[in-house]
């Protein structure tokens, strides 16, 4: 709770400060007594707040200490604070970040003389790129920071959203107090250049807003990543009330824009109420901004989205994947959504119409949901809390193989030894177990298959109780496995271009004395060919692979040998000649084996996996020393034609 308000106090005094000196300059200099006062009482406003950020960065920086080192004493201990300020990334940004604080307050406490206006905007000027700096700043210690590959793009949106948003929330109070002041008889001589300021500030406003509005999307982006992150974390869940907060605020600068041709009215009758009244909405517009930071200071100490396990609030979901099981109902899904997008256009064709916006609009919104209820219906799936959750055991030969042992002692007596759904006890189970190899385990989610192990699926029974969570997520993993294999029966030799969806398993493996391998360490770096062999009759395949190595090398191909017998003396039995230099795996054989052997069953096999680790061609024969290197190479220029396809998410799985 003390690092939530600590940031909390220091996002808000330091945003007011660049709104301020930004809302000073936005009105440039007066000679009226009320404008005066006014500058006068936001430079002692922006002293204050200089004191508070300061004050409140020293709070939030022994809470981080604390945090940190996992113990409250911490906060106080000086060599606990000088391990964060000096060898964190994110003390190195309060450094920097508090000296420019410090050197704010001396240009906001200094009283010169700034009768001369290019001294005066000068002045204020400085106070508002100091001010900007630090809250730009932010950025390099908050979430955005640990975005990756992206960081660099993640850390410039947040800047970006920081500043616009400083610039604009930051200026409402500081312009409240004027319209409210120049609304008051005794103010009268401020009114024309409230006036103006009301005019400028709304012009301007609106483009920071599409910059918060952008900047923000792309956050979203970064940091959610997907409706279940929106919906089912509580970062996610910040975020939707900080948009219906959002909201709010553009309705009352709506508002605002409708009062500003009043502005300049009669002066009793229609100029000062609706100055006052302007102030009064400016000011509402500034306390919901209030809000708007305080959840932002809570976003700032929550998990982001994208890193944490959604629990999904609903009992249903939308998938385009439910297609594939109902292709029928494809031309309903087409049909539909073309009448919605007729729709959302009537909608924003009335935005721009003068005559007849209101019944176009209304039509339009018919028009748009009748084409959701056509188009969405068959896209509906049954959902669960656990539907997004990234699996905690990675989709890895020795899970897979730790889940075959698993469905054997648990499921086979249903399911059968192969998940066909022909087990012993198959025929006195009603309804029938489905065969798990078939295409539409490939549709759901590996949460949703871990919900119904833990929970059951009537008539199987539930394993919550039975079977650890790890053991449950092998025995997700390896149905995973079986099901893609006989979607691999689909794959051949030859490469489909661009068409990259089937998950190769990762395996860990070692050669000999050296260091564990893995599949996924060549991830964005080579081609992997997994070779499967079986000795005589591999030999003149290994041969080949062992002449061209070379050539394959230079296209990024890494070839792995796996001996079928799993003999860990697998590299003495191939003799030295022809050398074989790329590696044949001694230990982790039995794990490979057992998942491979799931896409094919052949004495001899090759698996060609692009560099993000995607299954894309499948060779098999019990003597392949005829094939064509060749052809292996003209496989792997096709690949290293395409672009890099995104990587496999781990929660689905296909």
């Amino acid at each position: 709770m003390t690092a939530f308000v600590a940031r909390w106090l220091h996002l808000v005094s330091s945003i007011l400060l660049v709104g301020g000196a930004a809302a000073l300059l936005l009105a440039g200099p007066s000679d009226r007594p009320t404008a005066r006062r006014w500058e006068a009482w936001v430079m002692t406003a922006c002293r204050a707040l200089v004191a508070v950020a300061l004050g409140s960065a020293l709070v939030a920086v022994a809470a981080q200490a604390a945090l940190l080192e996992d113990r409250a004493a911490a906060a106080v201990e000086p060599a606990a604070l000088a391990r964060l300020l000096l060898q964190t990334q994110a003390g190195a940004v309060w450094l920097v970040r508090g000296g420019l604080l410090f050197l704010l307050g001396a240009f906001v406490v200094v009283r010169a003389d700034l009768s001369d206006r290019t001294d005066w905007r000068a002045a204020r000027g400085e106070v508002a790129l100091l001010g900007l700096a630090a809250v730009g700043l932010i950025a390099a210690a908050s979430h955005a920071a640990a975005v990756e590959p992206d960081t660099a793009t993640a850390i410039a949106a947040d800047v970006g959203h920081l500043v616009a948003s400083g610039l604009w929330v930051g200026a409402l109070p500081a312009l409240a107090r004027l319209f409210g002041l120049a609304g008051r008889e005794a103010g009268a001589d401020a009114r024309p250049h409230a006036v103006l300021v009301a005019r400028r500030f709304s012009g301007v406003a609106l483009g920071l807003f599409v910059v918060v509005l952008v900047s923000g999307m792309w956050n979203t982006w970064f940091q959610v990543g997907s409706v279940a992150g929106l919906l089912g974390t509580r970062h996610g869940r910040l975020l939707l009330v900080k948009l219906a907060v959002i909201v709010a605020m553009v309705g009352l600068a709506a508002l605002n824009r409708r009062l500003l041709p009043a502005l300049a009215g009669d002066a009793a009758t229609v100029g000062r109420p609706a100055m006052r009244r302007l102030s009064r909405l400016v000011a509402g517009e500034a306390v919901l901004a209030l809000v708007v930071l305080g959840i932002v200071a809570a976003m700032s100490v929550t998990p982001p989205a994208r890193h944490s396990d959604p629990v999904w609030p609903l009992s249903f979901r939308l998938s385009l994947d439910t297609l594939a099981a109902a292709p029928d109902f494809r031309s309903q899904v087409l049909i539909g959504s073309q009448v919605a997008v007729l729709g959302l256009v009537a909608l924003l064709a009335s935005a721009f119409l003068r005559r007849l916006r209101w019944p176009i609009a209304a039509g339009g919104l018919v028009v748009l949901v009748g084409g959701a209820a056509i188009a969405l219906p068959p896209l509906v799936s049954d959902a669960y809390p656990t539907t997004y959750q990234r699996p905690a055991v990675p989709y890895q030969a020795t899970s897979i193989a730790d889940g075959h042992a698993l469905f054997a002692r648990h499921c086979a007596v249903c399911h059968g030894p192969r998940g066909g759904g022909d087990g012993p006890a198959a025929a006195t189970v009603h309804p029938r177990p489905p065969d798990l190899r078939a295409h539409h385990v490939l549709l759901h989610t590996a949460g949703d298959l871990f919900w119904w192990i833990t929970h059951g699926k009537p008539p199987m029974p539930a394993f919550g109780d039975r079977l650890s969570p790890d053991e449950r997520w092998s025995l997700v993993n390896y149905l995973r496995a079986l099901s893609a294999a006989d979607a691999s029966k689909l794959l051949g030799p030859t490469v489909e271009p661009d068409r990259p969806w089937l998950v190769a398993p990762d395996f860990a493996f070692a050669v000999g004395p050296t260091p564990p391998r893995a599949l996924k360490d060549y991830r964005g770096r080579k081609i992997v060919l997994l070779a499967l062999y079986t000795l005589p009759a591999s030999r003149g395949r290994l041969v080949q692979l062992a002449e061209n190595q070379g050539l394959l090398a230079t296209l990024d191909v890494e070839i792995v040998a796996v001996p079928t017998d799993a003999d860990p003396g697998a590299i003495r039995k191939l003799g030295e000649d022809p050398p074989i230099f790329f590696p044949v795996v001694t230990e982790g054989a039995p794990e490979i084996l057992e998942t491979y052997r799931l896409f094919s069953t052949a004495p001899h096999a090759e698996f060609l996996i692009d560099r993000q680790g995607y299954l894309r061609a499948i060779t098999a024969a019990a003597d392949d020393a005829g094939r064509d290197p060749a052809l292996l190479v003209a496989e792997v220029q096709q690949l290293n034609r395409e672009k890099a396809p995104p990587p496999p998410p781990a929660e689905h799985v296909h």
